[in-house]
């Protein structure tokens, strides 16, 4: 045998759950949210808010190429007393830009400025 479990609540009450009968005069239809009705309203606005943030953010990064760079070779030297890092970047210039190698060769070591000391030793990319 089957059994069936009849509720006590009518289609327009299941419909209408999230709203209560309130009669006035700034609200001329009589329905006005409850507090289920106010929480639902606030999590859909939510979730579209979150849906339209993320789509957003994927759009924004869209058009830009992954920069991936070529390997590239180095060769470590230890510095001298009395190197500095523009004597050894003209030294392994090659006829090169020296401050462009300069300014690779910090951002390579991470660097904080130009400055080097004896003993410290420097990656210097190879071109």
């Amino acid at each position: 045998m089957s059994t069936i479990s009849i509720d006590n609540y009518g289609a327009k009450t299941l419909i209408n759950q999230g709203f209560s009968q309130q009669g006035n005069l700034a609200n001329p239809s009589g329905i006005a949210l409850n507090r289920r009705g106010r929480l639902a309203r606030t999590l859909v606005v939510l979730s579209l808010a979150v849906v339209l943030a993320s789509l957003l953010g994927f759009k924004a990064g869209a058009g830009t190429p992954d920069l991936v760079g070529a390997p590239t070779s180095f060769i470590e030297l230890t510095v001298a007393p009395g190197d500095t890092l523009w004597s050894l970047a003209t030294r392994m210039a090659g006829g090169a830009d020296v401050r462009a190698l300069v300014d690779e060769i910090e951002s390579v070591n991470s660097l904080p400025g130009a400055s080097v000391e004896a003993g410290q030793k420097i990656r210097i990319p190879l071109h």
